[in-house]
């Protein structure tokens, strides 16, 4: 049975209307001069720590952690506040579909697998009251590949569950190809949904476990009682 579902959060848990890309310029433009460069970038399954270093490599300026600092301290501020004027949205079913995984016999422990900061994962979160629903998660700050970031959310559930977790006892659910890859990094099972980076069919060539249009056409009692064949 599953025991941990983690989720993703853009394109699979919200959309935020590009507030993550919007706050992204403006920290860049006002707090390091660099205008430009944004619109080659794919945001899409990236980590915010990959996609810092990408752009102050596009703009020459130094990767150094003073710098990064400088810009995650700033980027909360403005992320928060474009939130608040953006037209943003919860993903079809995702409440229908948390309700279920709670509503079950042996309910799994929540959390989430990001490429967001922490921070600015419950920043979204709030917006939408969605953070208090998850115990747990890896987020940017635990690591700038997101396959670690898979590795540091089994850990840390590990410690919360206080016993050992297998991999086919954890579910991650994703809207890219990224997704599918982290979650195949810590041996989980994967449901694909096509609400955010990727087509359906796209998800479907990276051959995750099930993959829908979204949260509406799959039942939590078919994704966490699968038996071993």
């Amino acid at each position: 049975m599953i025991r941990l579902v983690l989720f993703d959060i853009d394109g699979t848990l919200v959309h935020t209307g590009g507030a993550g890309m919007e706050a992204f310029r403006q920290t860049f433009a006002e707090e390091f001069g660099a205008h430009g460069g944004i619109e080659k970038m794919k945001f899409a399954g990236r980590t915010d720590v990959s996609l810092v270093r990408e752009f102050f490599g596009i703009h020459n300026i130094p990767a150094t952690p003073e710098n990064f600092s400088r810009f995650f301290e700033q980027y909360v501020f403005r992320l928060d506040h474009v939130l608040a004027h953006n037209h943003t949205a919860i993903c079809p079913g995702v409440r229908e579909f948390i309700r279920s995984l709670e509503s079950l016999p042996q309910p799994p422990v929540l959390g989430l697998l990001t490429g967001n900061i922490r921070l600015g994962a419950e920043i979204k979160l709030r917006h939408f009251g969605l953070w208090e629903t998850f115990a747990t998660g890896g987020f940017a700050d635990d690591h700038e590949e997101r396959d670690q970031i898979a590795v540091a959310a089994h850990k840390r559930a590990v410690r919360a569950l206080k016993a050992e977790l297998r991999g086919e006892e954890i579910l991650v659910i994703g809207d890219t190809p990224f997704d599918i890859r982290c979650g195949r990094a810590i041996g989980a099972k994967v449901l694909a949904v096509a609400t955010g980076g990727a087509t359906l069919q796209e998800l479907v060539n990276h051959k995750p476990d099930w993959a829908v249009t979204d949260l509406t056409h799959i039942a939590a009692r078919e994704v966490c009682s699968w038996q071993p064949t």
